[in-house]
């Protein structure tokens, strides 16, 4: 039974990763800032759920406390970290910059340190697909050059990515970073346009849609997500001996135990579906306020998944109809609820 270390279980991704390994008979620690980005409440709810598992605890603390996260990843004696707690937003990236340099770049170095001092088997970090910027070559590969990124979100992912690097080189210390690739589903973050258009379109609201609608996006469903996470869990990158060795495709170090993964659907949806989607779930039209493009923003992202697939014998697979109907499930019966 893996005992694992998770940051950010009271955030969207980690609670739903959490409760995976859980059922899966893991060990879980998790550890979390309950930053109040978005509703405090909807954190402390997932915390709750996941403290009826006996194999749950957790720390409420911020990743800048070194102090308090090195006493807790201590005291629990890792195998394994998943780091995922961040400042996520591009567009609150260009209000407050310095919350995202204070929890992605001095939160993900506190995590790294740790993991060096426990040595611990596996670290994994979750980064981003806005890493790749103004990249306009699709699918996007992991070993595609990305160093035009267009946020200061995504400047702060590629930076964790490079750190990640350096400590798996200079320590041995074996990394994976995953890419994600807009995620949605239950128990979601309500900043993100998913939830808000569903707020609107209940209310009677206009929706705000960008750049005209002209938008793609390779919408992730939650749970392919996290199940993609746990399998890369055992795919534990090995230090080559020589660059020789590494398969084509494979963004594995030649100088580390290092590599990046993409998690995504494999699928370039236009914003516009996915709206209908929102649509048809709800059974209500919605009223359109187009918009330009918003600062920081990309027009499109569509992963190549097919290394994931490789590691892990696992593709996302979940279409936007049915992730959809699970999320506006939810929404109805669990979070509106909830409101009132």
């Amino acid at each position: 039974m893996k005992r694992i270390f998770i940051t950010g279980t009271a955030g969207f991704i980690g609670y739903h990763l959490a409760e995976l390994l859980l059922a899966q008979g893991a060990q879980v620690q998790g550890y979390d800032g309950m930053t109040d980005y978005y509703d405090v409440s909807l954190k402390h709810r997932r915390h709750a759920r996941l403290r009826r598992h006996p194999g749950f605890a957790a720390t409420e603390a911020m990743l800048e406390d070194a102090a308090a996260l090195d006493a807790a990843i201590d005291s629990f004696a890792p195998d394994v970290i998943v780091h995922l707690a961040a400042q996520a937003g591009v567009r609150y990236s260009i209000d407050n910059p310095r919350a995202y340099i204070d929890a992605n770049i001095i939160g993900s170095f506190n995590v790294m340190e740790a993991a060096r001092r426990n040595h611990v088997q596996h670290l994994l970090m979750a980064s981003t697909s806005s890493v790749y910027g103004a990249n306009t070559d699709m699918p996007y590969a992991e070993t595609d050059k990305a160093d035009t990124q267009m946020s200061f979100y995504a400047a702060t992912k590629k930076a964790t990515e490079a750190m990640g690097h350096a400590f798996a080189h200079l320590h041995g210390l074996p990394t994976t970073m995953f890419r994600f690739f807009t995620v949605y589903g239950p128990w979601g973050r309500p900043d993100m346009a998913y939830f808000k258009f569903t707020e609107a379109i209940l209310a009677g609201r206009p929706i705000d849609i960008y750049n005209n609608g002209e938008m793609w996006r390779d919408f992730t469903y939650v749970a392919d997500l996290v199940r993609g996470i746990s399998l890369l869990i055992d795919a534990v990158p090995q230090r080559p001996a020589s660059p020789a060795e590494i398969e084509p495709g494979d963004s594995l170090s030649p100088v580390a135990p290092f590599r990046i993964v993409n998690i995504g659907n494999s699928e370039k949806v236009r914003l516009m579906d996915f709206i209908a989607a929102i649509e048809t779930a709800l059974g209500r039209k919605a009223a359109y306020n187009f918009m330009p493009m918003q600062q920081g923003d990309v027009p499109a992202t569509w992963a190549d998944a097919s290394l994931l697939q490789r590691l892990t014998g696992y593709k996302p697979h979940t279409g936007v109809g049915q992730g959809i109907g699970a999320f506006v499930a939810w929404y109805l019966e669990e979070f509106a609820r909830s409101q009132t």
